[in-house]
């Protein structure tokens, strides 16, 4: 019988904010990052995500500029310290209850995200969730070195990554369905059979006016 596949995308969909942001955010906290250029450029850069247009090469070098001196091992930890802190308190309980339910179900469930893979991977276990896809950064000796490896989780990027996954884990031959809140991920949305705009940005609120896509409000309320 075939198997239907939920994807979701991560930030502003399963969480409340974007963990990049969060992160960098976390990391100028701790003393890692200069508080006003980095987030300055951070900012600007999101802006761009926002509009569909961002540099992701870019974003990726200023983001991971900060880990480029540390062991591996060492940004391990301060990314699972990050996830318990800023991220568990953010999980949209709408989220954790459908992801339950699926779960139940027995159908599977993916993550696919445009933030970088340290970050995804470590986030999706405290959500219930084995399978999970996010941007892929080279290392050398031991350390990041803020370079993209292969193609990456980003708009179109998304699609092709999603082929991959299929192509090597023999569990889906259904139908897709999708929740996103990200006109970055449009394309995803076009090939899907199903999509659910988790409180979405104002321009995929209005493709999915045309289109008949639902939209859900999910909220936390300490934020």
């Amino acid at each position: 019988m075939p198997q239907p596949l939920y994807v979701f995308d991560l930030d502003n969909t399963l969480i409340c904010g974007d963990s990049s942001t969060l992160w960098s955010r976390y990391l100028v906290r701790q003393g890692f990052a200069d508080n006003a250029g980095y987030l300055q450029q951070e900012k600007r850069l999101m802006r761009d995500y926002a509009r569909g247009d961002m540099d992701l090469h870019e974003y990726v070098a200023l983001t991971m500029s900060p880990l480029r001196e540390m062991p591996i091992a060492l940004v391990d930890r301060m990314v699972a310290q990050y996830v318990a802190s800023e991220i568990v308190p953010r999980i949209y309980p709408q989220a954790q209850a459908l992801i339950n339910q699926l779960h139940a179900d027995k159908q599977p469930v993916l993550i696919i995200s445009a933030s970088v893979s340290l970050l995804v991977k470590a986030i999706a276990p405290v959500l219930g969730i084995t399978h999970a896809i996010g941007v892929e950064v080279k290392s050398d000796n031991d350390r990041y070195t803020g370079e993209l490896d292969g193609t990456p989780s980003y708009q179109h990027g998304k699609i092709s990554c999603l082929n991959d996954f299929l192509a090597s884990h023999q569990l889906y031959d259904g139908k897709l369905t999708f929740y996103t809140d990200s006109i970055n991920d449009l394309p995803l949305c076009e090939l899907a059979d199903r999509v659910f705009m988790v409180n979405p940005c104002p321009q995929l609120a209005a493709q999915g006016e045309q289109r008949g896509w639902p939209a859900l409000n999910w909220q936390l309320s300490r934020f």
